[in-house]
């Protein structure tokens, strides 16, 4: 498939917080989790200067953001109390507020939202797309970005039995509602990114076709993020485990940026990061 230039519509410049990051070229947005149940089997819970050492050495390695999470949203995964979503994550942030590049928090909860920025996060990662009371009030008085994120179900269920008549088209229509309700709610499209939520209420044909035609998904005007990494459908073609992905995952994110993404959410900074550098150094502009 040939280089896909950006839409004309589409926002090269996305307001993060404290900063604009340049979407000319793809970004990396590195996976810090401090959960103890991450699927990856990554999550550093409780370990702050742990946690902090994982980030800091992820944009040594070429991160443009580091998104954190404190609750784990893979499939089957129980929900935490916020108090203790916001214990595990409020002190990462605030001592990552001056790591210089933005810091994104992985919530779907107002509360947390509202805590996290004014502790400093520049952008929240939304597995439901403002579907909390009072979320996207919370961002739009705010300059931080936001990303909105397709899910079918919840995570303690979503992969019992997704099904769609026509699994690109119905992403596409709800990822532009919710776009649409987060300007409406006075949320600036220029701070407003939509990831397809591969994984999320979705079998293996479905994250299949969303991969195949992520352009579509570019065409809906706003920079497209996925999260591809480790997940259990490139395991599934690559018969590798969760740990040993590391290729699998790299392959995938640049099919997903010749096709239009973005950001790509990875767990392999360094790895993703060169093979980066060389889609861009042959890739005709």
């Amino acid at each position: 498939m040939p280089f896909r230039r950006l839409h004309f519509d589409v926002m090269q410049t996305l307001q993060c917080g404290r900063f604009r990051l340049d979407l000319s070229r793809p970004r990396i947005m590195a996976i810090v989790n401090v959960t103890p149940d991450s699927f990856s089997g990554d999550g550093v819970a409780g370990d702050v200067p742990r946690a902090v050492e994982r980030a800091r050495r992820l944009v040594d390695e070429g991160a443009d953001i580091v998104d954190i999470g404190g609750e784990s949203t893979r499939p089957g995964a129980q929900p935490v109390l916020v108090a203790e979503e916001l214990r595990r994550i409020l002190p990462v942030v605030e001592v990552l507020a001056d790591l210089g590049v933005p810091i994104s928090v992985d919530t779907r909860r107002s509360e947390v939202m509202r805590a996290a920025l004014a502790a400093g996060a520049d952008m929240i990662n939304d597995v439901c797309a403002l579907g909390a009371e009072a979320a996207a009030e919370t961002i739009a008085g705010t300059s931080a970005a936001v990303c909105l994120m397709h899910m079918r179900g919840i995570p303690e269920s979503m992969q019992a039995d997704p099904r769609y008549e026509d699994v690109l088209g119905e992403v596409c229509a709800f990822l532009s509602e919710r776009a649409n309700l987060a300007q409406r709610a006075g949320i600036e499209a220029g701070r407003i990114v939509v990831d397809p939520g591969f994984g999320f209420g979705k079998r293996f044909e479905h994250n299949l076709a969303l991969l195949k035609r992520l352009d579509r998904i570019a065409d809906i005007g706003f920079p497209v993020l996925v999260g591809l990494s480790r997940k259990s459908f490139l395991g599934s073609i690559a018969d590798r485990p969760v740990q040993e992905r590391a290729a699998a995952s790299v392959a995938a994110a640049l099919m997903a940026v010749d096709r239009g993404a973005r950001i790509v959410r990875v767990h392999d900074v360094a790895a993703t990061r060169d093979a980066l550098k060389i889609w861009t150094a042959i890739a005709p502009r």
